[in-house]
């Protein structure tokens, strides 16, 4: 064997052990995919009233648990990172279905309310051109 050809297989070989390492997605990072999910079925402008209700009771139930999973996880108690301190500190958003319970509102009704929209400022939206 030549020494390129050497060289090439023993990249080929460190690739191919990098790519084989599992990539493992921690509770937080699971639940805040779960829920950009979540808010973008709500805010899907091509579905259909019955699509958007089915793909939210999904996601609801999967945002449930791992909410839990998240405020069960013993993992986080130790860290201090800016996702983490973000997360609790914002529980509301962070742990929308439960917040959203506690709260007697629909999930969508108790996020729009942390950002800052309501019921009446919707209404008295104008539609036009700019």
């Amino acid at each position: 064997m030549t020494k390129l050809t050497s060289i090439t297989c023993a990249a080929a070989a460190c690739i191919a052990i990098g790519l084989a390492v599992p990539v493992q997605a921690g509770t937080l990072e699971n639940l805040e995919r779960e829920r950009a999910i979540f808010i973008d079925s709500l805010l899907d402008p091509e579905a259909t009233a019955v699509e958007r209700v089915e793909k939210v009771q999904v996601s609801e139930r999967r945002l449930i648990d791992l909410e839990r999973m998240v405020l069960r996880d013993k993992a986080l108690t130790g860290r201090n990172t800016p996702a983490v301190r973000r997360a609790f500190e914002n529980y509301d958003l962070t742990f929308l279905v439960h917040a959203s319970a506690e709260n007697n509102i629909s999930a969508i009704d108790a996020w729009l309310g942390q950002i800052g929209i309501t019921t009446q400022s919707l209404m008295s939206v104008k539609m036009g051109r700019r």
